[in-house]
């Protein structure tokens, strides 16, 4: 079980196990995301993170394990009904519609769900993401790697998340951008309303942003704990190549 503690969780994930194509990838993976929160999931590539994120999320089955997300327990829930149930995710690729106007893919999870999103809500968006509300019209592919970023966190947000989950939210985009998406995770947390699962190969935008860490090493939790246990031995042992 993980280090820290789990009197309150936003999500409890113990002892996932998955199979891929006959190999073993998640050997037993628990993490307990505290709420108002930023828990970071590192390591070096291949060790297993997206595949803990897509486990978490529904998109991949498990061969054992359990998820709870604010108590109750989603390991047979579809990937919507996960959706529905709190989970906001981001994956790695963004994975916006090109052919959509930046407007049309914002609203795409609250169309699904049969609502439109409040007038507060979009000023929140656009407040994180000012860059949004000036390209509505464009259509997604017109956007830079960065600003495509924005726009989908600002469409999981929409989704109103209690555990956002970004998957290498960084990679590919611009320092400034990078800046800007780390300035919006602060503020997400220091609401109150969600946390967030963040994985990442940035160290120190994980050292800046993470209250709470865990390092996979072969598809197992090597290391966990608060981010001011993050000691320069764990980082050489498995996060430099």
């Amino acid at each position: 079980m993980s280090a820290i503690a789990t009197e309150a969780t936003t999500l409890s994930a113990r002892n996932i196990k998955v199979a891929i194509g006959g190999s073993q990838i998640l050997r037993g993976v628990s993490l307990n995301i505290r709420p108002q929160t930023v828990f970071c999931l590192m390591g070096r590539n291949g060790v297993g993170k997206t595949t803990t994120l897509k486990a978490i999320t529904g998109l991949i089955g498990m061969e054992a394990g359990e998820v709870d997300l604010l108590g109750e327990n989603i390991s047979r829930m579809s990937p919507e009904k996960r959706a529905l149930a709190g989970i906001g995710f981001v994956p790695q690729g963004r994975e916006i519609f090109p052919q959509l106007t930046v407007e049309e893919n914002l609203f795409v999870g609250t169309v699904a769900r049969g609502r439109k999103p409040r007038a507060e809500e979009l000023d929140r968006i656009f407040t994180l993401f000012p860059i949004i509300k000036e390209f509505l019209p464009r259509k997604g592919g017109m956007l830079s790697g960065g600003q495509q970023q924005q726009l989908a966190i600002g469409r999981a947000l929409l989704t109103r998340p209690k555990l956002l989950i970004l998957d290498e939210p960084t990679e590919g985009i611009q320092p400034n951008i990078i800046d800007q998406i780390g300035d919006a995770i602060k503020m997400l947390r220091d609401e109150g309303e969600m946390a967030i699962l963040l994985v990442e190969q940035y160290l120190d935008f994980c050292k800046e942003l993470g209250d709470d860490f865990a390092i996979l090493e072969r598809g197992r939790v090597a290391a966990d704990g608060p981010m001011s246990g993050l000691s320069d031995e764990l980082i050489k042992e498995f996060l430099t190549v």
